[in-house]
C-alpha cells in the first residue's frame, strides 16, 4: 500500500453504489441493518450468507464469561496488591499491571457496545456503563456515538471522527488546511505519536465530562454520577494510601501506559490505509475492506488486541463474537480474492511502521512550508 492514498471521487473498478450513512444511535448497528440499502444481490450479502452458514454469528457466552472473569480477577488482584504494598515505590509495578488491566477493560467495553456479548440493548448498555464509566472513567454514551460514526464511514475525511484533524493530520488535504496546534504538531507527528498517546487516557476522560452537556447524551445524570464515582475512588484511593509525590508518579505511569496500550491496539487498524474523500462512491464491503488492515501474530496478538487485529472482519460484522473472527478471516480473505478486492494484513510491528510512515508522509507539506 502506498504511504498516503486517497480514494478517487469516482472509481468504476472499485465503486458500484452509494449507501446511506447509518443512523447515529448510541450503539453500533449490524452491517445488514435494513437502512443500509443493500440489495439481495450485493457482494456483501453473499459473504454474509457464507458467514451465517458457518455459524460464526452465534453468541459465545462461555468465552465471555471466562474472559471477563479473568479481567475481573486481574483488577481485583491489582487493587489488593495496591492496598498491601502501601506507601512504596513498588506501587509503580502495580501501575504497570493495572495499565494492562485497564486496556483489557477498554476492550471489554468495546465488545459490550457492539452487542457481541448480549444480543439485547439493555444488558449491553448496563454492562457498558459499569465497565466504561465506573471502572475506566470514560463515557459510554459519548464513545458509542463517536464509534458508530467511525464504523459508518471509516477513514472518511469529513465523517470519521477518528481521523478529524484535532491535533494530528491524516491526509495531505488536511495538512494543507491545518492551522494552530495541528499545523505545529503535524510537522513531526510521526515522532510525537507515541509520546502523545501517553495522554490518551486523560483525553478520553476529559472528552467524556465535556460530552455530558451535549444534547446527544441520553443519560447525562447517570453517566456523570458514574464518572465522578470513578475519579473519587481512583484519586481518593491513591492520595489516601500514597504520598502526593508517589501518587502523582502512579498516575503518570498508569495513565501513560494505558494510553499507549489503547493507541497500540487501535492505530494499526486504519492508520495508513486509504482515506476517503467526499463524493467517493463505494459499496459497503469495499468501504470497510479497503480502509481496514488486519494484524497477524497468533494467540498473543489476539489477546493483546482483543480480536481487533481482525479489523476487516470486525468492520464487516461488528456484532460477531471475538472467538469467531479468526475463522471469519479465512472466509473473508478467500471471498475478497474471488472478487479481486484488495485485502491487506501484516505483522504487528509492520502495521505500526506503515502507520508511522503514512503520518510522516502526510506531514511533509507542513515541513516543507517551514
Amino acid at each position: 500500500m502506498a504511504d498516503s492514498m486517497v480514494l478517487p471521487e469516482s472509481s468504476p473498478t472499485r465503486a458500484a453504489e452509494t449507501h446511506a450513512t447509518r443512523t447515529q444511535e448510541p450503539h453500533v448497528r449490524e452491517p445488514h441493518a435494513p437502512d443500509e440499502g443493500r440489495g439481495k444481490g450485493s457482494d456483501f450479502s453473499e459473504l454474509s450468507r457464507r458467514i451465517a452458514d458457518a455459524g460464526l454469528l452465534r453468541r459465545r457466552p462461555l468465552y465471555y464469561t471466562v474472559r471477563f472473569g479473568a479481567v475481573a480477577l486481574a483488577l481485583a488482584g491489582g487493587v489488593a496488591a495496591f492496598l498491601v504494598l502501601g506507601d512504596s515505590w513498588s506501587q509503580l509495578f502495580v501501575a504497570v499491571a493495572l495499565a494492562v488491566v485497564f486496556g483489557q477493560l477498554g476492550l471489554a467495553a468495546h465488545d459490550l457496545a457492539h452487542r457481541q456479548v448480549f444480543s439485547r440493548r439493555r444488558p449491553s448498555e448496563r454492562g457498558g456503563l459499569l465497565v466504561a464509566n465506573l471502572l475506566l472513567g470514560m463515557s459510554y454514551g459519548w464513545w458509542m456515538n463517536k464509534h458508530t460514526r467511525h464504523h459508518a464511514n471509516p477513514n472518511h475525511e469529513e465523517k470519521d471522527p477518528d481521523v478529524s484533524p484535532d491535533i494530528l493530520v491524516w491526509s495531505r488535504g488536511q495538512a494543507s488546511r491545518a492551522k494552530g496546534l495541528p499545523r505545529f504538531v503535524g510537522k513531526h507527528q510521526a515522532a510525537l505519536f507515541f509520546p502523545l498517546l501517553t495522554l490518551e487516557g486523560l483525553n478520553l476522560s476529559f472528552n467524556s465530562f465535556k460530552a455530558l452537556r451535549s444534547p446527544s447524551m441520553k443519560r447525562p445524570v447517570v453517566e456523570g454520577t458514574l464518572l465522578v464515582a470513578h475519579f473519587v475512588l481512583y484519586f481518593g484511593g491513591l492520595f489516601t494510601v500514597l504520598s502526593p509525590g508517589r501518587a502523582l508518579a502512579f498516575v503518570a505511569v498508569h495513565q501513560g501506559l494505558f494510553g499507549i496500550y489503547l493507541g497500540s491496539v487501535f492505530a494499526p487498524n486504519h492508520k495508513g490505509m486509504p482515506m476517503i474523500e467526499e463524493g467517493t462512491q463505494l459499496d459497503f464491503l469495499r468501504r470497510q475492506v479497503l480502509t481496514s488492515r488486519n494484524v497477524r501474530g497468533g494467540v498473543l496478538v489476539d489477546a493483546f488486541m482483543g480480536g481487533l487485529n481482525y479489523q476487516i472482519e470486525h468492520h464487516l460484522f461488528p456484532s460477531m463474537p471475538t472467538p469467531a473472527l479468526g475463522r471469519a478471516q479465512a472466509v473473508t480473505e478467500a471471498y475478497c480474492a474471488e472478487l479481486g478486492v484488495p485485502y491487506h494484513q501484516t505483522g504487528l510491528l509492520a502495521s505500526h511502521r506503515e502507520a508511522l510512515r503514512h503520518m510522516r508522509s502526510v506531514g511533509e507539506p507542513l515541513r516543507d512550508a517551514g
